[in-house]
C-alpha cells in the first residue's frame, strides 16, 4: 500500500516532467519559458524513507531543461544510490540564481559554468571538487557560430548584426566574445546591432540554425556533444573562431557540507568510471572520467575578467542588458 506522501511524491515529478516534456526547448521545439523556481526528488526504489538529509543538487542550464532532466537524472539516481541518500534536483534560469543559493547554504552540490566559478568561489561559498574530462581533454573553448550559409566569416563581419548571448555570468557564452571586441576597442552595444540572452547553449545553437540570430558564442562540448548525437541543428552551423582553453566547467560543493560526505562523494566521482553502472551514465553524457581540477586552469578566465573590470565593462549578472 503507497503512502501518502509516497503518492504525493509521484504526482509531483509526474507534473514536473509534464511542464518540462511540453515546454522544454528541444531540437524540434519552440524557445518557451519554464518555472525554475521547481525542484525535483530524485526518489530511491521502493518505499525507502532517508534518514539522512536530502543532497541538493544544482545544475547550471548549461543546456536546456528538457535536455539537463533527461541527461543528468540517471547520474544523480546513481549518486543517491551509492550515498543511500535522497537526491533533491535543483535547477534555475541563470547561473547568478545558483550563485546564490549557494551563498544562502541552500546547495550542497553543484554543476556550474567555469565563469561563476573563478569568479565568485570565495564570495559564494563553494569549492571545486572535481572536473570531468571529455573526449580525452581537461579543457573547453568558446565557438563563435553562424548559419552555415551566412557571408560571415571573421568576427569583424559581424558588426551591426544580431547576436546571441547564452547567460549574463557564462564564460563561454559572454565572457569569451565581449573580451574578443574589447580586444578591437569595441562593446557589444556599439557593435552589434541588438543582442539577446537564451539562457542556454542550445537555444543559442538553435537561434543560428533557425535564422533567428546572425551569430552565437557557445560552449565548444555542448556543440560538439550535439554534432556527434543530435546534429540536425548543430549541422546548419558554421564555426568562424575558437577561443583559447579554459577548464572544464568544474563540479563544486557547498563550504558548510561536512568533510566527510565531501571525502565520500570525491571518491564516488573519481571511481565512476570503474563502475559499469556509472561508466554506462558517464558514455552518455560523453565524460570520460572525473579528475582533480588544478586552480591554474581557471586563471584565463580570472585575466579576462579583470581585463573587463579594468575598462569599465560589466562582467556579471548584474550587468546592464545590451540593446
Amino acid at each position: 500500500m503507497f503512502s501518502a506522501r509516497h503518492v504525493r511524491s509521484v504526482l509531483r515529478l509526474l507534473i514536473v516532467l509534464l511542464l518540462i516534456f511540453t515546454h522544454g526547448c528541444g531540437v524540434d521545439a519552440d524557445t518557451a519559458v519554464v518555472d525554475f523556481s521547481k525542484t525535483v526528488a530524485i526518489k530511491q526504489p521502493g518505499d525507502y524513507q532517508p534518514e539522512q538529509p536530502r543532497l541538493k543538487v544544482a545544475v547550471a542550464a548549461m543546456i536546456s531543461p528538457k535536455e539537463t532532466f533527461t541527461y543528468y537524472r540517471q547520474f544523480l539516481e546513481y549518486l543517491g544510490n551509492q550515498l543511500d541518500r535522497e537526491i533533491q534536483l535543483v535547477q534555475r534560469k541563470t547561473y547568478g540564481e545558483i550563485n546564490t543559493l549557494f551563498s544562502e547554504g541552500e546547495i550542497d552540490l553543484g554543476f556550474i559554468c567555469s565563469g561563476p566559478y573563478a569568479a565568485g568561489s570565495e564570495n559564494y561559498g563553494f569549492e571545486a571538487l572535481a572536473v570531468p574530462q571529455v573526449r580525452g581533454s581537461n579543457f573547453y573553448q568558446s565557438y563563435l557560430i553562424v548559419h552555415k550559409d551566412s557571408r560571415f566569416q571573421r568576427l569583424e563581419d559581424l558588426r551591426d548584426g544580431i547576436f546571441a548571448f547564452t547567460d549574463p555570468e557564462s564564460n563561454t557564452g559572454r565572457l569569451v566574445p565581449v573580451y574578443w571586441l574589447q580586444q578591437q576597442g569595441e562593446t557589444p552595444g556599439n557593435f552589434f546591432k541588438k543582442s539577446i540572452y537564451t539562457y542556454s547553449h542550445d537555444n543559442s545553437i538553435l537561434a543560428v540554425a533557425r535564422k533567428l540570430v546572425d551569430a552565437a558564442a557557445v560552449d565548444g562540448h555542448i556543440w560538439e556533444y550535439y554534432h556527434r548525437r543530435k546534429p540536425g541543428n548543430t549541422s546548419k552551423t558554421r564555426i568562424i573562431k575558437k577561443s583559447e582553453q579554459f577548464g572544464n566547467p568544474p563540479v563544486v560543493v557547498s563550504s558548510y557540507l561536512p568533510t566527510k560526505l565531501k571525502e565520500r562523494i570525491l571518491q564516488l566521482l573519481f571511481s565512476m568510471h570503474q563502475n559499469s553502472e556509472g561508466k554506462k551514465i558517464l558514455d552518455e553524457l560523453m565524460i570520460d572520467r572525473f579528475i582533480a581540477p588544478q586552480e591554474a586552469w581557471y586563471d584565463p578566465i580570472r585575466q579576462m575578467k579583470i581585463s573587463l573590470s579594468l575598462q569599465g565593462e560589466a562582467t556579471h549578472a548584474n550587468a546592464k542588458p545590451e540593446k
